[in-house]
């Protein structure tokens, strides 16, 4: 059911909008749910017949079935991409997802470690094993560029700019940024590449990822989780820690100093400032912390 006019949206999120292949799985996923539910409702269904109310009903019934309301929010999404898209190809007329309204998300402030923090979770590494200089350049790298798991287990050696102090990752949507990197993580990377990963033979595909796992492939997500939260473990530190709390911590970090929010935006690889703005939140409740903390008439 509505198989070209799928096929022809997959090609317009991978060439026009330039998504992810995760984020369009899920689009496509989302519109196949839709597809099914019309294919139940009556036979057959034309695009251009679907009405603002029947969409409502199918994300209704979708709500009823317990989907959290960030799954709710994307399957919203993708209609109304897939209802626009249809619409730029004048396969209909009338959107009739257009007043569709997405459910708004709670943005809850992420976890945030003090820099006091971090540092004692690096200084908690034993840099005797191999893994151990390995796992303290990776977290010198994620927290000093505030990178993506996905973009640091794609990170290349010859991606990284020692002179200039840049690297360039690739982000959502295959779109690739350069970002400044600090002495400590270059001087991390250099320690591992000259004394580990030199040591190392890498498999065919890997040979210019810069972090490798003991049998020379590349990293997996999993494992960059499971290192994150050893360390944090090893260091006592008491708090739900993810490779994304050293992302948060990089972002939040800057804001507290005083950093342009656009800065901020560019380094992280948002697309909307409205997403880097969570961070200003953050450094409110920080200063608000600090005048209970410090001032005579809050003690």
């Amino acid at each position: 059911m509505w198989l070209s006019e799928i096929n022809g949206f997959k090609i317009y999120l991978q060439l026009e909008r330039s998504l992810s292949a995760k984020t369009i799985e899920a689009y496509l996923h989302d519109i196949g749910l839709l597809a099914t539910f019309f294919g139940q409702e009556k036979h057959p269904v034309s695009l251009k017949d679907i009405t603002l109310q029947e969409l409502k009903t199918f994300l209704h019934q979708i709500a009823e079935l317990g989907l959290s309301n960030a799954t709710q929010a994307r399957i919203t999404s993708g209609i109304k991409a897939f209802f626009r898209y249809l619409t730029l190809e004048q396969m209909i007329t009338t959107n009739p997802a257009a007043l569709l309204e997405v459910p708004k998300l709670k943005r809850s402030l992420p976890e945030v470690l003090s820099f006091q923090e971090i540092e004692k979770m690096l200084q908690s590494i034993d840099l005797s094993t191999p893994q151990g200089t390995r796992n303290k350049a990776i977290i010198e790298t994620i927290y000093g560029c505030g990178l993506r798991v996905s973009e640091l287990i794609q990170l290349k050696i010859s991606g990284v700019y020692e002179e200039q102090g840049f690297i360039r990752v690739i982000g959502k949507g295959d779109k690739e940024r350069l970002i400044p990197i600090g002495n400590a993580a270059l001087k991390a990377i250099k320690i591992y590449k000259d004394n580990i990963r030199i040591h190392q033979k890498p498999k065919p595909e890997a040979e210019d990822i810069l972090f490798l796992n003991r049998r020379g492939g590349a990293l997996s997500r999993v494992m960059i989780f499971y290192v994150i939260k050893e360390v944090a473990q090893n260091a006592e530190i008491n708090k739900t820690i993810s490779p994304h709390t050293l992302r948060h911590s990089f972002a939040t970090h800057l804001v507290e100093g005083g950093a342009d929010l656009r800065a901020v935006q560019q380094m992280l690889g948002h697309e909307s400032i409205t997403t880097t703005e969570i961070y200003t939140h953050i450094d409110r409740q920080y200063l608000k912390d600090t005048l209970f903390r410090f001032h005579p008439e809050f003690r």
